[in-house]
Parts: structure tokens; C-alpha cells; sequence
């Protein structure tokens, strides 16, 4: 379903994606580290809808049509580096910040944070050109909020 998008987005020299795409890649990622403990439970992705209607202004039925399409896309991505690469390469530094703090407010979204999480979270962090430090202080920012 999504082959000719995957295609594009780990080509050696991705173009930068639109709005659209750029939206799905970003909340597929937000997927993958909802299921990286194992547990994929409506808590993570009400957090995953209410995230996307807050950063991309959506409707709650158009959050949860884009989390149906990012959990499509998450099970046919390719291995977690390659898709974070990928998604470096395509989306500004800005942006990336903003989803390491989407992603730490998954993490919490069960109120535990496995190790599973912690570990996906510091190389996804890592692969999209965020340091330690930065991804401390966004969950920091999370968990004061």
C-alpha cells in the first residue's frame, strides 16, 4: 500500500517531503514507539490522535484516519534505522525536535516508561540528529506539563 512512499522516502538522496507526507512518516514514528514495549493499548493511541489534532489542526476523525494509515505504514516500514534516517534526511530540524517531544509524551502515555522505550526513544533520538541533552530536556518539558 504504501510501497511507492517507502520507496522514496530511503532513496540515497530523499526529497524533502510534503506537508502530508511528512505527517503520516512522522506519526508512523510515533507509532513504532507505542509498540516498541510490546503494548499497544488505547491510552498510547489516544495520546498518538490528540497529539496529531494539537501539532497538524485536525479533526479527531482525520486523527484517527491518520493513525489508521501510520499503523499501515509502521508494520511495512523498514527497520527503525533506515526509517528515522530517512525521515532526517526529509523533515527540518525544528520539526524534529517537536517529535522527540511528541514521542516522549507516548512514552508516558501509560504512566511507565519500559526500557524497551527508553532504548528505541535514545537511537531515534540519535538518528534524527538529537542529542542526549535535547531529548532530556523535551521529556523534561513532557512530563512538566
Amino acid at each position: 500500500m504504501f510501497g511507492d512512499f517507502l520507496r522514496r522516502l530511503t532513496a540515497p538522496q530523499p526529497s524533502p517531503l510534503d506537508e502530508g507526507d511528512a505527517r503520516l512518516a512522522l506519526t508512523a514514528l510515533l507509532v513504532r514507539v507505542a509498540r516498541s514495549d510490546g503494548s499497544y493499548d488505547t491510552d498510547e493511541k489516544d495520546r498518538i490522535d490528540r497529539i496529531t489534532v494539537a501539532r497538524y489542526a485536525l479533526s479527531p476523525f482525520e486523527a484517527t484516519d491518520l493513525r489508521n494509515q501510520a499503523e499501515t505504514l509502521e508494520a511495512e516500514a523498514p527497520d527503525t534505522v533506515r526509517f528515522t534516517r530517512a525521515i532526517k534526511d526529509a523533515v527540518p530540524f525544528e520539526a524534529r525536535i517537536a517529535v522527540i517531544e511528541a514521542l516522549w509524551q507516548v512514552v508516558l502515555a501509560d504512566g511507565v516508561r519500559e526500557a524497551e522505550e527508553d532504548s528505541l526513544l535514545r537511537l531515534v533520538s540519535n538518528l534524527l540528529g538529537i542529542n542526549d541533552r535535547d531529548s532530556a530536556l523535551a521529556r523534561q518539558r513532557v512530563e512538566n506539563t
